[in-house]
């Protein structure tokens, strides 16, 4: 019997250690997850714009555009430079109300 109660008692504490990792990790994960939905909220709030995936899709690529404009023109391919900064321009356009 004391070799029964010995396993019956390892069995509980590896339990509750398993529970108490998952649990903390899941406390953990939720608040990286709010934190991260109220970001976007603001965000979208401020810009004017829809808090969805296309609209945050379409903000990165603006972005991305402007940043690929500004590199060009660093370069010294203002035509080039010109283009992207207006595309960038026109893409975040239909995001701001």
């Amino acid at each position: 019997m004391q070799a029964g109660n010995f396993f019956e008692w390892l069995g509980e504490a590896v339990g509750a250690a398993l529970r108490y990792l998952v649990e903390g990790l899941g406390g953990l994960f939720g608040s990286v997850a709010r934190a991260g939905a109220q970001f976007l909220d603001g965000l979208s709030r401020t810009l004017g714009m829809n808090p969805t995936l296309l609209g945050v899709l379409a903000l990165v690529l603006g972005l991305a555009l402007l940043v690929a404009g500004v590199r060009a023109l660093l370069r010294r391919s203002f035509v080039g430079g010109a283009i992207y900064l207006l595309l960038g321009l026109w893409v975040l356009s239909w995001l701001i109300r």
